[in-house]
Order: structure tokens, then C-alpha cells, then sequence
């Protein structure tokens, strides 16, 4: 799932000639739905655009506050074209996930986005229209989210802290030890909680 998210001081959408969803301050979301999204890219991109900090607090200081700190709206408007595959020049869709499936997966996203924040708070276009998406883009502050690949590790700073201190245990290997070696990285290849 690919996500671009622009800070905005307005945006709206309008579909044959009729303005059908608009916001002040707060983000735009366009959204790209892949065909290998499940449930857990879903909650994890809910997760990061509701915290993204991109807004400033009261002092001033800037990247201090998400939208949800500052009681702003969120504008979502489902984007397949994000998952293009330049074959040349000529734009493949063949990521995105199909239309009838996507539907439903991106209402589950705007549930989701809604049960995790104020539902009055969050607007989005129409799936599968043609939309005239307009965006005053604030600063401006454009920021690009991917979900983790399905099945990929979480990047999880603990986690990662602990794989360091296991590979630092294996600092004793001498470089003439093939099979220590080859023990080594064998080790490195399973998770860290079997390696002891």
C-alpha cells in the first residue's frame, strides 16, 4: 500500500462539476491500493498517516504535531495510479488491486481511519470516478508512506537493537574459519530468538 499524504490548507473534490467533499486545514491522502494488501497493511498505514508529524505545536517548533494532536480534517481520495510500473513509457497498473476488490478494502481503510479518529474529521472522494482533486498543498510538505512489504520483518527498533546484540556475540569468528563462518551466517539467516 503506498500512500501520498500532503499537508494542505484546503483541499476538496469536485466530480461532474459538483463539489462533492471539501476540507480546511488538515492532510490529503492519496492512496494506492496493491494486490498483496491485506489487513495488516491496512491497520499499519491507518496507524502512520493518523501520527505522521507534520504539523508545528503552539510554540512554533516545527514536525512536532500529527493531525489528530491538532483536531484537524483528513481528505482521502483512493489513487490506483500510485502502484505504476513504467513499462517504457507507458504507465502498467497491473500492482493495483482490482477495482471490485479494491472498493471494499479501501471502505474498510476509511472505516478504520474513522474508528481511529473523529469520523466527522475524515472526507473522501468518490471510488472509481473521475475526480478533480484540488490541493493547496501547506509549505509546501509533501511526504510518500509505503506499508512493509506482506510478510517482511517489522522494523522494530527493539527488535533490530536485539539482532546487533546477537551478531556482537559472533564479533570472535576468525576470517580463516570457513565453518565458523558458514555457522555464523546460517544462524544469522533465523530469526534472532533461535539463535542461541
Amino acid at each position: 500500500m503506498k500512500a501520498v499524504v500532503q499537508r494542505v490548507t484546503r483541499a476538496s473534490v469536485t466530480v461532474g462539476g459538483e463539489q462533492i467533499s471539501a476540507i480546511g486545514r488538515g492532510i490529503c491522502v492519496l492512496l494506492g491500493i496493491s494486490l498483496e494488501d491485506t489487513q495488516k497493511e491496512l491497520e499499519h498505514m491507518v496507524r502512520k498517516i493518523l501520527n505522521l508529524r507534520v504539523f508545528e505545536d503552539e510554540g512554533g517548533k516545527h514536525w512536532s504535531k500529527s493531525v489528530m494532536d491538532k483536531q484537524y480534517e483528513v481528505l482521502c481520495v483512493s489513487q490506483f495510479t500510485l502502484q505504476c510500473v513504467l513499462k517504457g513509457n507507458k504507465p502498467d497498473f497491473h500492482l493495483a488491486m482490482p477495482a471490485e476488490q479494491a472498493e471494499s478494502f479501501y471502505q474498510g481503510f476509511l472505516e478504520q481511519l474513522r474508528k481511529a479518529y473523529r469520523p466527522e474529521l475524515i472526507k473522501d472522494g468518490k471510488f472509481g470516478a473521475y475526480m478533480q482533486v484540488h490541493i493547496q498543498n501547506d509549505g509546501p510538505v509533501t511526504i510518500e508512506l509505503e506499508s512493509p512489504a506482506p510478510g517482511a520483518a517489522a522494523s522494530d527498533p527493539k527488535q533490530a537493537r536485539a539482532t546487533k546484540a546477537k551478531i556482537s556475540k559472533l564479533d570472535c569468528i576468525k576470517p580463516e574459519s570457513f565453518c565458523m563462518v558458514k555457522e555464523a551466517v546460517s544462524k544469522m539467516k533465523r530469526p534472532p530468538a533461535e539463535w542461541e
